[in-house]
């Protein structure tokens, strides 16, 4: 499985976990609720289902709206499927969730975990958080030692773009130093139910994103983009 499926399967069971949907609702809270899934089709939505089916994480059931009953004999449509977190899969995110490896806080994939951070024990928030830190003080560190060395070859306008985004990975680790803060206070993040997603956005212009490694990462509301 690449990295990309694997987070938009989590991404998927942690929506599903909230409530059953269908896959355009499932769509439009990848879309908009998880920013990091902006730019992906139903044909990549799909596969992962099927795939999530096969695996006995979800289950398919008929739509049993008005309009989801009314879908069949309009035109040839077909009735929505709708999808449900069995056991197992409940199961399988909650294992999913736990884990602090450097697979929860790369560029890839720390925005649609922290995406789930209000489904997550606050010993793992904080060891990804400082996982995330301490990734991003590592890059820090080789951008100033870099620029240092090739300051004196470089003309204004590169130079000018890689104090830009030095700028952004610094800005980026004083939000986590001020969420890591919070979190040893035993503070939650305004806003943050307590069993669903963490809405907080940290974007660098768009709404919906969590920063990458160029982003501004003040939030507003989590992202990066999955195919």
């Amino acid at each position: 499985m690449s990295r990309r499926s694997g987070i938009l399967e989590f991404a998927v069971l942690g929506l599903l976990r909230e409530a059953p949907m269908h896959g355009y609702e499932l769509r439009k809270r990848l879309n908009t609720s998880l920013g990091v899934f902006r730019a992906f089709s139903y044909g990549t939505l799909y596969p992962c289902l099927k795939t999530l089916v096969a695996n006995g994480w979800l289950i398919e059931e008929p739509g049993n709206t008005t309009e989801d009953a009314l879908a069949a004999p309009l035109a040839g449509r077909r009735a929505k499927i709708v999808y449900r977190l069995t056991a197992e899969g409940k199961e399988h995110f909650e294992q999913l969730l736990a884990q602090t490896g450097p697979d929860a806080y790369e560029d890839e994939t720390f925005a649609a975990r922290f995406a789930f951070f209000g489904q997550t024990s606050r010993d793992v928030r904080m060891r990804v958080l400082e996982g995330r830190r301490s990734r991003l003080e590592e890059r820090l560190e080789k951008m100033r030692a870099s620029l240092a060395r090739t300051r004196e070859r470089l003309d204004d306008y590169t130079l000018e773009l890689q104090r830009h985004g030095m700028e952004s990975v610094e800005r980026e680790v004083r939000w986590l130093n001020e969420l890591i803060e919070s979190e040893r206070a035993g503070r939650d993040l305004k806003g943050s139910a307590a069993g669903g997603p963490a809405q907080q956005d940290t974007t660098s212009g768009a709404t919906g994103d969590l920063p990458r490694s160029g982003d501004d990462p003040r939030p507003d509301s989590p992202g990066d983009t999955a195919t």
